[in-house]
């Protein structure tokens, strides 16, 4: 017997109809019902393809003697992270509040007549374990103190209240942002927090990444070399366990610091900015054998598997799968790794000799007696090399990489378990479109465009932005996700922000005419959308631009406006830049004057804390550094390969007679530059200055 959220299109939410815990998904009736039966909400927040998540629903969540005690004494409301971003950054946040920590699933009990949370954890175990309670005993206790400490609850709340409310009014700085220091600052916080370390797990960070790349043009004294920094973050990516050697993709993180053992969810928003950070990379000078074929195995992997036929991206992929029909549960990574036995049974001796010497293989294993395959060497791998992974391939999918143009996805475990697979049994995959992930998608394939100008990888970044395009607009508004052709959710600041700089991204990109609207299309599609996203989202009162359209805001806490980079760019920190380039490409000023607002908004946090913000020290960087370089159709495919990290490109086909470039600085421009030389040494000047 099925709950209410068998009726929801959320693969998340779905995945948990079948628990006897009767889950309402967020939304009115939901509240109305709590506030009516006066019991205390218990808001669970996840994910689809999040490890724990998916234990707890298989423990916990599917216990009876819990659903009969959670449907007797609390509401149970489930919300999918990647639906609602908005309530989860609330929720986080008031998290980390109370314990100094978060993560997923995110559990909140929350008091029904304000929706104000007063306990709060992550992951809860079905027995006591991990030094935490049991989970029933966990809801016994809540309902114990949220019905005899009223005092205490209410005090607490308050208190929470009070500081999520001041958190979303920053104070006003009077501190001057145009200082070089205050850039300085964000370049070197960012690139410390990069360096290569033997603590922890390893995430991509990819924000601090790009922000530390920008770092290379500087001449200031730091304790970093940023150029070996940033170099030795790519090589991690594309040598480390994190990426599949075999079929293309990043998984979401490594759990160890030596970038070995990942969680296997495989995540669209960080495949798109790794292959944005690597195509800078090569475009930069830093030209590693492994970052181009990292790029060319994801682009693959992203056609194979996470294009959908209409030329969107799917979501994720999970880190579980099974490893037969039979088995009840699904196993951490089992579509990934290898055994030793088996790796002896299919390859001759002479390719697992080669495979030692270039991966990390032994008898034993690195993950619970399996091999995640690590490589050990940078550099190109030997075509015998390349057969031999191409053989572990055809094991994994059941067919050659050459005869499997697309590999159908598993929306569901019901199609998992009953499908006839060649190969192994693969993941589920969550095939909503997200158009914030998307676009970071479709900027990191345009990146890749300009490094090695394929135009296959420009042509699959314009399918994507013409499906947003022509399907995410109902009654003249943006909305933000697509389930199979039906359209929900209104669209949310990183939705607006990452659009627009994809959008500005394919201009870049299109000025070589490899598809087939030109340049001018993607800016006039940019300036539309920047238009609706001011005009729903901008704060005329403090600057910047809110999460949520204030018609979309009422079953919030609070209205925030994020600042802070996490496993993506902040919506702030890219709207930011956007407007610097719009103003650049329009030298329409009230773009400038925006940008400078925002920045003014937030210059408190660049100084105080510059560790949490690095998407606005690059919207810094560029209201630093803003450079246009006008030039010809001719001088173009040299520049368009060029890391030029504050330029934006344009065609002018009135330059001065003899010249062949003309670089500005905003509305000030320089003397025309009559050779390659001298263009040069202009855009140097330029974007150091």
């Amino acid at each position: 017997m099925t709950n209410r959220l068998a009726q929801t299109q959320s693969l998340y939410l779905r995945k948990h109809a079948e628990n006897p815990i009767d889950w309402m998904p967020w939304g009115e009736e939901a509240i109305a019902f709590a506030r009516t039966t006066k019991r205390p909400i218990f808001l669970s927040i996840g994910y689809s393809s999040c490890h724990w998540c998916t234990v707890m629903e298989g423990e916990a969540f599917s216990d009876q003697a819990i659903a009969d005690y959670m449907n007797a004494n609390f509401v149970a409301i489930k919300v999918d992270r990647e639906e609602r971003p908005d309530l989860d950054s609330i929720y986080m946040q008031a998290l980390q509040m109370m314990t100094g920590q978060g993560g997923w699933p995110l559990n909140v009990f929350l008091s029904p007549e304000d929706l104000v949370p007063f306990y709060g954890g992550t992951y809860f175990p079905l027995e006591p374990r991990y030094g935490r309670p049991g989970f029933l005993q966990l809801l016994q206790a809540i309902r114990r103190y949220y019905d005899t400490e009223t005092a205490k609850v209410r005090s607490l709340k308050e208190e929470l209240l009070s500081h999520l409310q001041d958190a979303t009014i920053l104070p006003a700085s009077a501190r001057r942002i145009e200082d070089f220091a205050v850039l300085q600052n964000g370049l070197e916080t960012a690139t410390g927090i990069i360096s290569p370390n033997n603590y922890g797990s390893s995430f991509p960070m990819m924000p601090y990444a790009e922000l530390a790349l920008r770092g290379l043009r500087f001449e200031f004294e730091s304790k970093y070399d940023s150029e070996e920094v940033c170099r030795q973050r790519g090589l991690d990516l594309t040598l480390g366990g994190i990426y599949d050697h075999i079929a293309g993709g990043f998984h979401r993180y490594t759990v160890d610091a030596t970038w070995t053992v990942p969680h296997f969810e495989k995540m669209l928003y960080d495949n798109g900015q790794i292959i944005e950070f690597l195509a800078n990379l090569w475009n930069a000078g830093i030209q590693e054998p492994a970052f181009e074929r990292a790029i060319a195995g994801t682009i693959e992997w992203l056609k194979r598997e996470m294009t959908a036929p209409a030329g969107y991206f799917y979501g994720s992929q999970d880190a579980d799968s099974f490893i037969s029909q039979d088995v009840v549960e699904p196993e951490e990574g089992a579509f990934y790794v290898w055994s030793y036995n088996l790796l002896q049974q299919i390859l001759t001796e002479a390719e697992l000799k080669e495979l030692q010497e270039q991966f990390t293989v032994t008898v034993s294993g690195n993950f619970e007696g399996f091999n995640v395959l690590q490589r050990q060497h940078p550099g190109k791998l030997s075509p015998s090399l390349e057969t031999t992974l191409g053989k572990l391939f055809s094991l994994r999918y059941g067919a050659t990489m050459s005869n499997l143009a697309t590999f159908p996805p598993a929306k569901n475990n019901h199609e998992v378990k009953t499908t006839e697979w060649p190969g192994r049994i693969p993941p589920v995959t969550d095939t909503k479109m997200i158009v914030a992930w998307n676009s970071l998608t479709i900027s990191g394939l345009a990146k890749a465009y300009q490094a090695f100008q394929k135009p296959e990888y420009l042509q699959l970044a314009a399918k994507a932005a013409n499906f947003i395009l022509e399907n995410q607009w109902i009654d003249g508004r943006f909305h933000r996700l697509n389930y199979d052709g039906q359209v929900t959710v209104l669209a949310q600041s990183e939705d607006y922000a990452l659009f627009v700089k994809a959008l500005l991204d394919l201009n870049q990109a299109s000025l070589l005419g490899a598809v087939a609207q030109p340049a001018e299309f993607w800016l006039e599609q940019a300036i539309q959308v920047q238009a609706e996203f001011d005009e729903f989202l901008w704060s005329l009162e403090l600057g910047g631009y809110y999460n949520t359209p204030k018609d979309a805001s009422g079953d919030l806490l609070v209205r925030e406006r994020s600042y802070a980079d996490n496993a993506t760019p902040s919506a702030n920190g890219v709207a930011i830049a956007n407007l610097i380039r719009l103003f650049l490409l329009t030298e329409n000023l009230s773009y400038f004057n925006l940008a400078e607002q925002g920045l003014q908004a937030f210059s408190i946090i660049m100084h105080k804390s510059p560790q949490a913000c690095p998407s606005l020290f690059t919207a810094l960087d560029w209201y630093r550094h803003l450079t246009l370089i006008q030039t010809t159709k001719e001088e173009l495919s040299a520049l368009i390969s060029q890391y030029l990290p504050v330029g934006i490109l344009k065609v002018n086909t009135a330059l001065p007679e003899g010249a062949i470039a003309l670089v500005c600085q905003g509305l000030s421009c320089q003397a025309p530059a009559r050779s390659r030389e001298q263009l040069q040494k202009q855009l140097q000047q330029s974007q150091i200055r």
